[in-house]
């Protein structure tokens, strides 16, 4: 068992996630592919791979829990694939589109896809605002892409009738949400812990009223 594979191990034991062996292996492939890829794409200021397990794919996993009822998942301003590639390898059930504005970004992506065998994963090389899918999302998602008020401006368009935005913060984001438009009503602010991170993160499900 490699290092990475052990504390990813660790990490979903605390996150309460039981993956398969199969799907532990993937979320250790992908950490790979990123971390040989930024070499030359620039995908993420993190360039120790080590770190990477809780920076990056311990914090996007703590996503999975709280996208219940999905079945539709769009991750905005994907980058190098957070959270979208490890909720899809978290739920093989949850078709996951990573929409990216960035060429070189959206050709990692792909690429990742392809060797992680994520059949349940497509990759939009799109602006937010003028993506237009045939099939609207119950989940939308974004890490670090804007914030919250813009965060739901430039994507309702894209939020399907009784879907939800759920938004991936740092500490509690109150003048995000004292901004926020009339009719974006937030439900819930979920205070979630990254083991090995030691920062603040929080979830903020936010409905169209």
């Amino acid at each position: 068992m490699t290092n990475n594979i052990s504390e990813i191990s660790q990490g979903l034991d605390w996150l309460g996630l039981e993956l398969s062996a199969k799907q532990l292996t993937a979320l250790d492939a992908y950490l790979v592919l990123l971390a040989k890829w930024n070499q030359t794409y620039n995908l993420t200021a993190v360039r120790d791979e080590t770190r990477m397990v809780s920076y990056h794919l311990l914090d996007s996993l703590t996503l999975v829990p709280h996208l219940d009822g999905g079945a539709r998942l769009l991750d905005v301003g994907s980058g190098g694939g957070m959270p979208g590639i490890p909720a899809a390898i978290a739920r093989p059930d949850l078709q996951v589109v990573l929409l990216d504005a960035n060429h070189k970004k959206t050709t990692f992506l792909r690429q990742a896809a392809i060797e992680l065998k994520l059949p349940n994963v497509e990759v939009v090389t799109e602006r937010v605002e003028r993506y237009q899918p045939e099939q609207k999302f119950d989940r939308i998602t974004s890490r670090a892409f804007a914030d919250l008020a813009e965060f739901a401006r430039l994507t309702r368009h894209l939020l399907a009738d009784g879907g939800q935005f759920v938004a991936m913060k740092g500490v509690y984001p109150y003048e995000e949400i004292a901004l926020l438009p009339v009719d974006i009503a937030v439900s819930e602010v979920v205070p979630v812990h990254v083991p090995g991170l030691d920062a603040e993160r929080h979830l903020v499900r936010m409905v169209i009223q």
